[in-house]
C-alpha cells in the first residue's frame, strides 16, 4: 500500500509504502508503462530532495524513482548495521524494487554512497541493472584509512575512519535542524561551501528544500554518523558496528567485486564527477590524512603511515579492471563542479543520463 506525504515540484509525486524491511518514503515520476525504470538513490546527510529537479525535468516516457534510505529523509529511522558495508542499504533497495513491482533491468543512479549502494546492487543482482550511473561515488574501498590503489588500511583496525572521525558541532547542529548560517559547522555552510564548487550559488528555494533534505538525518550510534571504539592508533578511534559512517568504512565497505561479475552481466558504468570535488577526492577536505598533512588534526603520523585516500585514483583503478575483465566504464568530469552535478549543471548532467536511457 503506497501513500503521499511532502508537496513537491509539479510533475513529481511523494508517496510512501510498507516493504518488508521498512516504510519507505520515495519521490516518483514520468510513466510506469513508458521506456524503462531509473532509480535514484542519494548520498550521505542528504535524500531524495537532492534529485527531484532532475526528476521534474526527465521526459516523462520514463519512470523515475528516488528513494530516501533508512535513517534518511522520512523513511523509516531503523538501526543501520554496519557490519555488512552497504549490504542493509543494497536489501531495503530491493525490497522496494519488490514491493513497487518495478519492472527490471533498472538503470541505476548513486550519487556519493548511493554510489556505494547501486554497486553493492550490481555485485548482487547484476541481472537486474542495464546500466550504472556513478555520480562522485565514494571509493570502493570506502572513505577514510586506506593509502593505496588497491585500498590498503593505514592500520589494521581501521583507525582513521568510521563513525569516530565525524564532526561533533556539525551532527549537533543536525540534530537540533539549525538553520542558520552561524558557524563554520552549520548545515547551511557546509551545504554552500562543500557540497557544491565555490562559484556556485543556489537558488533561494531550492537551497531551503537542500538544506531540509540534509537536515532530515538521523543522528547518533545507530544513524549518522555511527559508534566508535578506541585506538591505540591515531587519531586515538576505530570503526563500531553501527551507523553509516561504519558501513562505509574499509572494515566493512569493500566493492572490488564488481570486478568479478561475469562479463556478459556487467552493466556499462557513466562515471560523473565534479573536477572541483572537495568531499570524494584524492585530497578530500573530510579526510583526516588530507586533513592532518594540513595541520589541522594534532599527531599526524606522516605521509608513509596515512597519507590522504587517493579516492578518485582508487575509483579509476578498480573501474579499469573491470573493463579488463569484460565490462565497460566512461568517465565524464564536469568542470568547475563539486560534489553534487545534477544539482549545478542539471542540463548537461540530465543530457548525459538521458543519452544512458535511451
Amino acid at each position: 500500500m503506497t501513500r503521499t506525504r511532502a508537496t513537491t515540484l509539479e510533475g513529481v509525486q511523494s508517496r510512501v509504502v510498507d516493504t518488508d524491511r521498512l516504510e519507505t518514503h520515495y519521490l516518483e515520476s514520468g510513466s510506469d508503462d513508458g521506456e524503462g525504470t531509473v532509480v535514484f538513490v542519494h548520498g550521505n546527510v542528504s535524500s531524495s530532495r537532492f534529485f527531484e529537479d532532475v526528476m521534474a525535468a526527465l521526459p516523462d516516457r520514463y519512470h523515475a524513482i528516488a528513494p530516501d534510505l533508512r535513517g534518511y529523509g522520512d523513511s523509516e529511522r531503523k538501526p543501520v548495521d554496519a557490519t555488512n558495508g552497504f549490504g542493509g542499504f543494497e536489501q531495503d533497495l530491493r525490497s522496494l524494487v519488490d514491493a513497487l513491482e518495478l519492472e527490471v533491468p533498472l538503470t541505476l543512479v548513486g550519487w556519493s554512497n548511493g554510489g556505494g549502494v547501486a554497486m553493492r546492487y550490481v555485485i548482487e543482482q547484476p541481472d537486474d541493472v542495464d546500466s550504472l550511473v556513478l555520480v562522485n561515488p565514494v571509493s570502493p574501498y570506502g572513505f577514510g584509512g586506506t593509502k593505496d590503489l588497491d585500498g590498503t588500511p593505514c592500520f589494521d583496525d581501521y583507525a582513521g575512519s568510521g563513525g569516530g572521525i565525524g564532526n561533533d558541532p556539525f551532527v549537533e547542529a543536525l540534530g537540533a535542524r539549525d538553520r542558520s548560517e552561524e558557524g563554520e559547522a552549520s548545515p547551511r555552510k557546509i551545504l554552500r561551501t562543500y557540497y557544491v564548487a565555490p562559484s556556485y550559488t543556489f537558488d533561494s528555494d531550492r537551497e531551503e528544500s537542500y538544506l531540509t533534505g540534509m537536515l532530515d538525518t538521523t543522528t547518533g550510534d545507530e544513524h549518522y554518523p555511527g559508534s566508535s571504539v578506541p585506538s591505540e592508533n591515531w587519531p586515538g578511534v576505530a570503526p563500531g558496528e553501527t551507523g553509516v559512517n561504519n558501513a562505509i568504512s574499509p572494515k566493512y565497505c569493500d566493492l572490488e567485486a564488481i570486478t568479478e561479475i561475469d562479463a556478459d552481466a556487467k552493466p556499462p558504468i557513466l562515471w560523473i564527477r565534479g573536477d572541483a570535488d572537495q568531499i570524494v577526492s584524492n585530497e578530500s577536505l573530510f579526510d583526516l590524512g588530507a586533513l592532518g598533512r594540513m595541520g589541522e588534526v594534532p599527531g599526524w603520523p606522516g605521509e608513509d603511515v596515512f597519507p590522504p585516500q587517493p579516492m578518485v585514483d582508487q575509483t579509476r583503478a578498480v573501474f579499469e579492471r573491470y573493463a579488463d575483465r569484460g565490462g565497460q566504464f566512461e568517465e565524464v568530469v564536469f568542470g568547475n563542479t563539486g560534489h553534487t552535478p545534477h544539482v549545478e549543471v542539471p542540463g548537461d548532467f540530465r543530457r548525459r543520463l538521458e543519452d544512458v536511457l535511451e
